[in-house]
């Protein structure tokens, strides 16, 4: 440490404008200064809180136990809302372009197969909803877009650093990682998965149920000669059924059945039920469904979001969904914090998240028990609303309410409103019809009514004028 330190002190007397990137990686150099916000794991949920913070020049340090970003497709269902805040972070050119629309279904029984229909809708775009449908991307390619943005905004992802333990005062947070290094924070915000240390150390219990005592297998086969162009499915299979889903943009299927299915590997038994040959298996893994989720997502300075704080089944494609939704409603309120705003908006975070959390466990709950492809706009995410919250006030605009997801709109000058959404803060519609809609930083409506609102959270209001059809 002394020769790291006599090395930084040497360049500063040589050269005055050493580059703070430079003393960044020597990690001693780290404790002595302190951050607003520790993100501990970079899923989904840490990446795209670690996103917000970055576009809002809030400090922060997104720290990531595996030694390599996660390779599986796991997550690969992407909903309309969750496209939205894509939208807003500057990622969904990518996100669009590294995935496909769902494909049909193709049931296989003996020498006989049949096409049924999709998990996905192909509603058309419009004003109000730009991206109407359930998008397919595998995962990793997800989180590698999202990684990409962050080292666009000049953040990163410390990886093969565990969160071993923290303590929490008045103050701050003092937290402890597996190299040894001591981290002083703000906040601490877990954000590392159903195994969550952050969430252990809180002495926080994922409460719920097994709602399937199978275990199921998921994995990334490449396959010789299967048509790409439907999800196949063998739904009579012994102990099970099996599917095989293109992955869009790779050369791999998303693989699933019962465990217990493949007792002879992967390779013997999918060439057995479906007579094609596994050249690769690239990624698999184990896991029994469960509903679970946690009854706080708020200790003091610390916080829990995504798979941490609520666990779901893959029937409806909730879980990656829920926790982008966690850390976007979580980020603006930690970056308002941070200049200086009042802590107490940092308890709606778990007033608007958590019943929404819960909400979205029973639907997975009963997609999985019932086994429909139907979905309609029961999953897409852009229906939930804050209209209970204590961020929210005023008076109704036809169907649209205080709380409820701002719908999109072509302005006068042709710009949209979610152009003008993406800048992070809030924002003011002054509409024709004479009554003001402010805007949350996060696209939702905290305040309709005749005043006007200079200031939101401690932060100026940006004002523009348009016309609203609210249904």
């Amino acid at each position: 440490m002394l020769s790291a330190a006599a090395a930084i002190l040497s360049r500063l007397s040589c050269n005055f404008s050493l580059d703070i990137r430079t003393a960044y990686h020597y990690d001693w150099f780290r404790t002595m200064y302190e951050i607003k916000v520790l993100i501990v794991g970079a899923g989904p949920a840490g990446l795209t809180l670690a996103l917000d913070l970055a576009r809002r020049g809030t400090s922060f340090r997104l720290i990531e136990a595996g030694q390599t970003p996660f390779e599986g497709s796991r997550g690969k269902g992407i909903q309309p809302r969750t496209l939205e805040i894509f939208d807003s972070l500057g990622v969904i050119d990518s996100v669009l372009a590294a995935g496909a629309p769902y494909p049909k279904f193709r049931t296989h029984m003996g020498p006989w197969s049949f096409r049924a229909g999709s998990l996905g809708s192909s509603k058309p775009p419009t004003e109000a909803v730009p991206y109407p449908n359930l998008w397919m991307a595998p995962q990793a390619r997800t989180e590698a877009i999202l990684r990409e943005r962050l080292r666009a905004l000049g953040g990163e992802v410390e990886f093969g650093k565990a969160l071993t333990t923290f303590t929490q005062n008045e103050r701050g947070v003092e937290a402890k990682v597996s190299n040894g290094e001591i981290i002083h924070a703000d906040f601490i915000v877990g954000a590392d998965g159903g195994h969550s240390a952050v969430r252990k150390a809180l002495g926080l219990r994922l409460q719920g149920e097994a709602i399937d005592d199978k275990p199921m297998l998921v994995a990334d086969v490449e396959i010789e000669g299967l048509d790409r162009l439907d999800w196949h499915l063998w739904p009579f299979v012994k102990g099970g059924a099996m599917g095989l889903c293109p992955l869009p943009n790779t050369p791999f299927f998303q693989l699933t059945c019962r465990a217990r299915n493949i007792d002879g590997g992967i390779e013997t038994t999918v060439r057995h039920i479906t007579g094609y040959r596994v050249q690769r298996v690239a990624w698999q893994s184990i896991y029994k469904p469960n509903i679970r989720m946690v009854d706080r997502f708020r200790v003091g300075r610390v916080f829990l979001a995504g798979d941490a704080a609520h666990v779901h089944p893959p029937a409806g494609g909730q879980g990656l969904n829920t926790g982008v939704q966690d850390a976007y409603n979580l980020g603006w309120k930690l970056g308002a914090v941070a200049r200086g705003g009042p802590d107490s908006l940092l308890d709606s975070y778990e007033i608007e998240r958590l019943p929404i959390a819960a909400a979205m466990l029973g639907l997975s709950k009963k997609l999985h028990k019932t086994r429909s492809i139907r979905r309609g706009d029961a999953t897409n995410q852009l229906a939930l609303h804050y209209r209970t919250s204590p961020l929210s006030s005023g008076l109704a605009l036809g169907s649209l309410h205080p709380g409820d997801r701002m719908p999109d709109a072509r302005l006068g000058d042709g710009s949209r409103l979610f152009d003008h959404l993406r800048s992070g803060s809030a924002t003011e519609l002054v509409t024709s019809q004479g009554p003001r809609i402010l805007v949350r930083p996060d696209g939702y409506i905290a305040h309709i009514g005749s005043e006007h609102s200079p200031e939101y959270a401690g932060a100026p209001v940006g004002q523009i004028h348009g016309v609203i059809t609210p249904g």
